[in-house]
């Protein structure tokens, strides 16, 4: 089984930091790059749990909802890749992910 701690800790950490921002550093580009991430993370769970199948992208719902969209598509995301078939997910794929959530966190300025 893939231990996926290191990715749903370093979501949940830049989803707090999204919650606790002020409007207008969200306004300013954060909610965008948290955005952006919580729907290419929701396109590899749906990838793992639905091969062949095209994936649905996360709708806009407003800055104030991006903490939450990220910390769900996280979340899937850890959970396809720990129940996911065997080798569907590898530490590779686990690592990479983990990347784009630091990428984010640090393009966002939070």
């Amino acid at each position: 089984m893939l231990d996926t701690t290191e990715l749903t800790d370093a979501v949940e950490r830049f989803s707090d930091r999204l919650r606790a921002a002020p409007q207008s550093r969200l306004q300013r580009g954060a909610a965008a790059e948290g955005l952006a991430l919580a729907r290419e993370l929701s396109v590899r769970a749906q990838r793992l749990e639905s091969p062949g199948e095209r994936p649905r992208i996360m709708p806009d719902v407003g800055v104030f909802a991006v903490a939450d969209q990220l910390l769900v598509a996280g979340r899937d995301l850890a959970e396809a890749c720990r129940t996911g078939p065997e080798g569907a997910a590898d530490r590779s794929d686990m690592d990479a992910a983990v990347a784009l959530v630091r990428a984010a966190a640090a393009r966002s300025g939070l």
